[in-house]
């Protein structure tokens, strides 16, 4: 058993052989799970064939610079937010040759939360080439951070595998 739960393991080698028997490459943009679902996927072997690059964009800066979210999307809707989360997978697939991209922005706790985006509040968002454009609005509760974190890997982990399932 590697770093991370069975369950998650399992989902992640299910996508690597998926993605590389269709030839695709992926991408992710993560915020709240700071790389955790790159790190998921490229815990299997052999996933170089599938795996492009992972953008890591911690803070607001982070996602203008890297990804190319909008001033205004940040101003408007906040870090937090599907707008946000879709302008994300949007630049990590412009920035990538992925087919697919997936993004995760959230609070993961113990603070930072509000009446209006509580702790365990994460915003999914995935795009692929072919114009799959999918989103979830995931509200995990306050089970703790590296629940809400894990929570959200397994989101994106389905998520992925749900984009290859797609009809084209």
């Amino acid at each position: 058993m590697g770093i991370y739960p069975a369950d998650i393991e399992h989902q992640a080698a299910a996508i690597i052989a998926a993605y590389r028997d269709l030839g695709w490459m992926l991408a992710t943009a993560e915020s709240c799970t700071g790389g955790l679902i790159a790190g998921a996927l490229t815990e299997i072997a052999g996933s170089s064939a599938v795996v492009d690059r992972g953008f890591v964009t911690y803070t607001n800066q982070a996602k203008m610079d890297l990804i190319g979210v909008s001033a205004t999307t940040l101003e408007v809707f906040g870090a937090v937010s599907k707008e946000t989360a879709l302008q994300m997978a949007h630049g990590a697939l412009m920035r990538s040759d992925a087919e697919v991209a997936v993004a995760v922005t959230g609070i993961a706790g113990p603070g930072g939360g509000s009446v209006e985006k509580p702790v365990g509040l994460v915003h999914l968002a995935l795009k692929t080439r072919s114009g799959l454009i999918d989103h979830r609005e995931m509200r995990y509760g306050e089970i703790g951070r590296d629940q809400v974190r894990l929570a959200t890997v397994e989101t994106a982990l389905e998520m992925l595998t749900a984009a290859v399932q797609a009809p084209a």
